[in-house]
């Protein structure tokens, strides 16, 4: 072994060295002394900034929808002012010479729930509204979309409801149009988006629900959501937040020129166990629903989400031709060609076009946060 070593060391041109150890000048390593320390654990010295979020209109309501509706007093302002928009419509009662206003509706009976809406949606997205078989192409949807897991039954009930809903005329907003009318070139499905708020990343910015509502106050006295604002004010809702909002648009229709927002509902709006009647979606009941769940909070988001979209790429963009308003399809109380209308609203339907300059206010308020 010596003599092979020797060999590598002449080889190495001094690089290696052969040399005996005969543990006479050995040391043992050891670690340094020490006291004893008390065991402890770590300390977060940096502070978290709990505004910056990826938000959306569902996580920005979701305090107020599981607190319910804001309870007014009895005999405050507010009250009277409710209770005297019920006045603006023509009080008609139920039966009697209202039935030309109390129709059946087709899915009267097919239960609530996130999943029947989640099944909806899914149904109409991946239906082409404009088939000449329209029942059939919902009928494969249906069964692709596994409605046989969700319903135990009335699959065939669903799709002649869903048949009656794209055949109902949409009322002034959509040009009295119908969704069965709509081609697969003229609508885009589930258009997802990203939008920065308050810079995204700024250390300072934030979009707060008071400069929000501040925007909505400034709306005219006859906008459908003219006294919206006040339901923005409510402490429940998410005070201020930076970071994203994210969101998905059921629709976006083109009709002409202009586009349209278009938001699938599937909710049940008479009382439990009460049997439903198109009169359960007069406008009235529509706006009054629309307030209870903030709806026009997300229409306004979805607004901007749409701007943004069509600005980057629409070539000659203007809010004023291109932005159509929001559509939000209470789907249970549009019974088809026969769907009663009030002051020419057809039921169901909500329709609300806001001012371009609201949409393009409400961009530019997102954008740079509040002051």
């Amino acid at each position: 072994m010596r003599n092979a070593l020797e060999l590598l060391a002449t080889k190495s041109a001094g690089a290696v060295a052969v040399e005996d150890a005969d543990g006479s000048s050995a040391t043992l390593a050891s670690s340094p002394a020490r006291g004893i320390d008390l065991l402890d654990v770590s300390t977060f010295g940096r502070v978290l900034d709990e505004r910056w979020v990826r938000t959306s209109y569902s996580r920005l309501t979701a305090a107020a929808h599981e607190a319910g509706p804001p309870v007014v007093a009895q005999g405050s302002g507010a009250a009277e002012a409710d209770e005297a928009a019920t006045h603006d419509e023509p009080s008609v009662a139920l039966g009697g010479h209202a039935d030309h206003l109390d129709v059946a509706v087709p899915m009267g009976d097919i239960p609530g729930g996130a999943r029947v809406g989640t099944l909806v949606h899914d149904i109409l997205e991946h239906t082409d509204f404009a088939a000449a078989d329209l029942a059939g192409a919902l009928s494969r949807a249906a069964e692709k979309a596994g409605a046989a897991r969700v319903l135990v039954s009335g699959q065939d009930v669903l799709v002649a409801g869903l048949v009656a809903s794209l055949d109902t005329p949409l009322g002034p907003l959509l040009d009295g149009r119908r969704l069965r009318g709509l081609t697969r070139a003229d609508r885009l499905d589930e258009l997802a988006f990203d939008l920065p708020l308050a810079g995204g990343d700024s250390p300072t910015g934030a979009v707060t629900m008071a400069a929000i509502a501040d925007l909505f106050a400034t709306l005219p006295a006859g906008d459908p959501v003219a006294r919206y604002h006040e339901r923005l004010r409510d402490p429940v809702l998410a005070a201020e937040v930076r970071g994203f909002l994210t969101g998905s648009i059921d629709l976006v229709a083109r009709v002409g020129d202009r586009h349209v927002v278009i938001d699938y509902k599937t909710n049940r709006l008479g009382l439990p166990g009460e049997p439903l009647t198109g009169w359960h979606y007069r406008p009235e009941a529509l706006t009054r629903s629309m307030f209870d769940a903030n709806y026009p909070l997300q229409a306004c988001l979805y607004s901007v989400a749409l701007h943004r979209y069509l600005r980057w790429r629409l070539p000659a963009y203007d809010p004023e031709r291109h932005l159509g308003g929001c559509a939000y399809l209470f789907l249970r109380g549009m019974v088809g060609p026969a769907t009663p209308a009030i002051d020419g609203q057809p039921f169901g339907v909500f329709a609300w076009h806001p001012p371009a300059s609201f949409v393009t206010g409400l961009s530019d308020l997102l954008d740079r946060g509040s002051t």
